[in-house]
């Protein structure tokens, strides 16, 4: 069977992990090709998984998104070409343009949800007309059928993890040697893209509250947006910390792909996030044994219950920090809810799991 997979960004996200950690488990069985962006992390990451690839960008060379006739045109040239069984879009945005080409396209099509945001009318009916669709969490799929997705066209499949990848590790030190700070100084790890979304601006706001004296925070990522607003909210954060008194206790270390190593060197995962579909980060820093701080938003409870993380409000930056202060004073409850979360990862989110639910979603809908 060959399946033409849609990607909308040449970067190396939740949503492009995810789906290569699938492509990864189920080639010989299929046949992949991605229509994907012509350059940039994704583009490498094909390249080296031997993936056919054939470039596709939704936006011009100045970043601007193209017009979605000229998109829809390219698109059905492209699946024509490439002989395809099935067509699946890897992001709400991709399912939408799928959808689009109407009964023009000749094989199904299929797409990933995988954002809860607030769609027009227009945008759901695009969504309706292809064929099946999956989304990554029963918050995902809950949000949306309710401003009116079609229920029956729609499953779950929850997002899966690198159970040997991620994985308990013994700490080495060696973070703090690359930070230049105290060999004894505690690490606090934040993984996201910089965003208004994943609030990083709520964790800037509750460091003034924070009694742990020795811990440093780590953020990873990049800020993908240029939007005036967007520069301002980067910037917003680092105020923030200067503000508390933390200047040199925030550390940008932008993007990684030793986030595996950054996990097992850190002492918690913190994720501000305001909303969350299923956080693949979330699945990584329980699967690493890293004890956890997030937000009760999303799908965040289809993989953490109380009883294996601590789960604050969304936006509430004075509890964050109580959580977090609290956190980091009990080591034998640190450990316990980490040991609790890796055996949840274990039973239910395993990689093989994922690729294998995905492997036989396509295969029901083109059988």
């Amino acid at each position: 069977m060959h399946v033409a997979v849609m990607f909308e960004f040449g970067t190396l996200n939740g949503g492009e992990h995810s789906m290569l950690a699938c492509l990864e488990r189920l080639t010989g069985e299929f046949e992949f090709t991605a229509i994907a962006p012509a350059s940039g992390p994704l583009a490498d990451a094909l390249a080296e998984r031997n993936v056919t690839h054939q470039p596709f960008d939704v936006r011009d060379p100045s970043g601007e998104r193209r017009e979605p006739s000229s998109l829809r045109s390219e698109l059905l040239e492209l699946v024509t070409e490439n002989q395809a069984d099935l067509l699946h879009a890897n992001s709400l945005s991709m399912s939408r343009l799928t959808g689009s080409l109407g009964d023009r396209v000749p094989v199904q099509r299929t797409g990933h949800l995988r954002d809860i945001v607030k769609l027009s009318r227009a945008a759901v009916a695009d969504l309706n007309r292809n064929d099946r669709l999956v989304a990554v969490s029963e918050a995902t799929n809950r949000f949306h059928v309710e401003r009116g997705l079609h229920a029956a066209r729609t499953v779950v499949l929850h997002n899966g993890v690198d159970l040997e990848r991620f994985r308990p590790r013994p700490r080495t030190g060696g973070l703090q040697r690359e930070l230049g700070v105290d060999p004894a100084a505690r690490i606090a790890l934040v993984v996201g893209q910089i965003g208004l979304r994943k609030g990083q601006d709520v964790l800037a706001a509750a460091v003034a509250h924070v009694d742990v004296p020795d811990l440093h925070v780590v953020l990873v990522g990049e800020r993908l947006s240029q939007k005036a607003e967007s520069v301002a909210f980067e910037r917003a954060i680092a105020d923030g910390f200067a503000a508390a008194g933390w200047p040199d206790r925030l550390h940008r270390l932008g993007y990684r792909d030793d986030v595996p190593w950054l996990m097992n060197e850190a002492d918690l995962l913190i994720h501000p996030a305001k909303q969350e579909p299923l956080g693949r980060v979330l699945l990584e820093a329980a699967a690493s044994g890293l004890p956890i701080v997030a937000t009760d938003v999303g799908g965040t409870r289809e993989i953490l219950e109380e009883d294996a993380a601590w789960l604050v409000p969304a936006g509430d930056a004075r509890t964050l920090a109580t959580a977090t202060t609290t956190v980091m004073a009990d080591e034998r409850e640190r450990r316990a809810r980490a040991e609790r979360a890796r055996a949840e990862v274990e039973l239910r989110f395993d990689a093989d799991l994922a690729a294998r639910r995905l492997g036989e979603f396509w295969r029901e809908t083109c059988p």
